[in-house]
């Protein structure tokens, strides 16, 4: 356990809100969910009673309707009840003298408070140009932890020096990381992790679904989403994968989403699992408590390789 995971007592897995809200980027584009506050407290208190209280969301998902929801809920429960994971995203920055400032004060509008502990640099764009604007949000106390997501490790390595200048460092990392996608693994990105007191969050860890053993060729992905462009295609590769992660499921008395969960967690990483649903939340809580043996990691990875399948999207480059 790291400097991070110890002040923030962080629990073995965070719970996304990307499905949440709608609009650009937003949970029914994305995902074509359609998601009302009613549906969602229930999820929200779920989460809370199974000690799952870091909550990761973003700015720019669903261009703020993302975060106004889960601030909506967060209303009702004690500020230090939750960990609030959002994001400064350079691409929505505003041509104003502070940007992260401007899009830091939107969230904490949103969200209901005025602290996060954990806000992170959301895609590269120019890293000297972008990593200065969280030092002052950080020296002011609006900020914990910092992080960067979708950095590669030359990018990570420079953010960390340009925080390092004012005695700060990047405390938390947070890629597209799954058995289907193992390139920050391959880039040495998580290795560099451990060897420098950082915090590793692997988002995507169930492809979106595509590897919660809920869809396959009968059971696609909703037409229209931006999940079935993604993924339906891949569906027909998947099936020998899927049908032997539900094998070790019933040995661990699980299921193929909590297996595809406990396989990141055993590779040292804390997982970022999207919920809509309070089964979703004991999913969860449940994987958490799943310890894969050293053949069942190597059986799963040797599975994934052999599929073929890739899924880099269209937001994200290639770690390696």
């Amino acid at each position: 356990m790291n400097t991070m995971q110890k002040a923030l007592n962080l629990p073995k897995i965070a719970l996304g809100a990307w499905a949440w809200g709608s609009g650009a980027a937003g949970g029914d584009q994305v995902f074509g969910n359609h998601m009302s506050l009613e549906e969602l407290k229930p999820v929200f208190e779920k989460s809370l009673a199974e000690g799952l209280n870091l909550w990761d969301t973003a700015a720019v998902y669903g261009m703020g309707s993302s975060e106004t929801m889960l601030g909506e809920l967060m209303k009702a429960v004690p500020r230090e009840a939750v960990l609030l994971s959002t994001k400064f995203t350079p691409q929505i920055a505003e041509e104003v003298p502070n940007p992260a400032e401007k899009m830091i004060e939107d969230s904490f509008e949103r969200l209901h408070t005025d602290i996060i502990d954990i806000y992170w640099i959301h895609n590269p764009a120019d890293v000297a140009r972008w990593t200065p604007e969280l030092i002052p949000l950080a020296k002011a106390g609006k900020v914990k932890f910092i992080g960067v997501s979708n950095h590669n490790l030359d990018e990570i390595k420079l953010a960390n020096s340009i925080l390092a200048k004012e005695e700060l460092k990047v405390s938390a990392l947070q890629n597209h990381y799954s058995l289907l996608h193992r390139s920050s693994e391959d880039a040495g990105i998580l290795e560099y992790a451990k060897e420098n007191d950082m915090t590793f969050f692997s988002y995507m860890v169930l492809e979106q679904g595509a590897l919660s053993g809920k869809y396959d060729t009968a059971h696609p992905f909703p037409e229209g989403s931006d999940r079935a462009a993604a993924y339906n295609d891949s569906l027909p590769q998947l099936e020998t994968m899927i049908k032997s992660m539900s094998e070790i499921a019933e040995r661990h008395h699980g299921t193929v989403a909590q297996i595809a969960t406990a396989w990141a967690i055993a590779k040292g990483t804390v997982p970022i699992i999207g919920v809509t649903k309070v089964n979703q939340v004991e999913d969860a809580a449940n994987a958490a408590k799943i310890n894969l043996s050293t053949e069942e990691i190597d059986q799963l990875e040797e599975l994934a390789q052999a599929t073929g399948v890739k899924t880099l999207r269209e937001w994200e480059k290639p770690m390696a």
